[in-house]
């Protein structure tokens, strides 16, 4: 595939995600308020999970990585239909055997890998990736900048669109 990332889009496609595409990493937003809101916003249990703050990186950290790359690839997926964590993890893999070794990839909402997380280490860790708003990043101001839809879901059975995200150098 070389520099020219279009197979990735492909790839994505069939690996389940509405779409695909290669974005400028200067687009992508971080701010402290988003970890903040990630942090006691959340049902899932924040603070008891690995991907969870405080076990990711700040938002500061979050750009100080984002700043060491050149491209990245954002993938949306729909609610009921697959998981943007999946279809990132697997992206992942592939870009790296590519020989893209410096790829690092983030999914959307907790890790629910586990049933229940082991408060001492990860059991998934091969498998675990935080998700883009754990790490700071402002998803919603990212993928409008993007061209993308997205909303506040006003309750659990509404479908939404959910994102993904690969750095790749």
């Amino acid at each position: 595939m070389g520099s020219d990332l279009s197979g990735f889009i492909n790839l994505a496609k069939e690996l389940g995600s509405v779409d695909a595409k290669i974005i400028d990493p200067g687009t992508i937003k971080t701010a402290a308020w988003v970890r903040m809101k990630c942090s006691f916003g959340c049902k899932y249990g924040p603070r008891r999970r690995h991907c969870c703050p405080p076990n990711t990186p700040t938002h500061k950290e979050t750009q100080e990585m984002i700043d060491c790359y050149k491209r990245a690839l954002l993938v949306h997926c729909k609610a009921n239909w697959n998981d943007p964590s999946e279809v990132v993890l697997k992206l992942e893999r592939e870009i790296f055997l590519a020989g893209y070794y410096k790829v690092i990839g983030f999914g959307a909402g907790p890790c629910m890998i586990c049933k229940t997380c082991n408060p001492e280490k990860c059991a998934q860790p091969k498998n675990a990736r935080p998700s883009m708003e754990a790490c700071g990043i402002d998803v919603f101001e990212t993928v409008r900048t993007n061209g993308w839809p997205i909303m506040v879901l006003k309750d659990f059975e509404s479908d939404g669109n959910y994102y993904g995200l690969l750095l790749i150098d």
